[in-house]
């Protein structure tokens, strides 16, 4: 089961270096990491998805609360956040195939962002779910490359990671 955990930490140089190594070390699969700045310069979030039982996650959480850079960490029920990746897809599109990807691509929201002359380039922020099944609309093309941010994620309502 893929688990989405919440990590506050102070921003500066090695925090995501000992993060990513205490998974390293302690045996547990990332799936997904995205990092950024948060509205305090100071802070950054960490979003990690992690594949593992409910034991395995809450070990995942007392080692991330031993480290001292860590500010808070907070594991979401996919139900209690808003989850969203960016993918960017490069695909073969022939003059006739044109069409039917731009279909795709209303259907699914996505935009193109550059065409040439065999290929497209599609842009689309979603759910990981919608994006295995976008990937898999657009696999009979030729998927040409493929680049996505990893998962962020926030909570519904007015609830703070910071419990304010």
């Amino acid at each position: 089961m893929k688990h989405t955990i919440s990590v506050l930490v102070e921003n500066h140089s090695g925090v995501l270096s000992r993060i990513s190594g205490l998974f390293s070390r302690r045996g547990f699969n990332i799936e997904s990491l995205a990092v950024g700045p948060t509205e305090n310069p100071e802070v950054s979030r960490i979003t990690i998805i992690a594949d593992g039982d409910d034991h395995t996650v809450e070990q995942i959480e007392k080692q991330l609360n031993k480290l001292i850079e860590v500010i808070k960490v907070k594991s979401f029920r996919p139900q209690d956040c808003m989850a969203r990746e960016l993918m960017l897809l490069k695909v073969n599109a022939t003059a006739e195939k044109r069409q039917e990807i731009m279909t795709i691509c209303e259907i699914t929201e996505s935009k193109v962002i550059d065409l040439t002359v065999n290929t497209m380039t599609l842009e689309i922020c979603d759910k990981y779910d919608h994006l295995v099944k976008f990937v898999a609309l657009l696999e009979p093309y030729g998927i040409v490359e493929m680049v996505r941010t990893g998962t962020i994620a926030i909570q519904r309502g007015n609830e703070t990671i910071q419990g304010k």
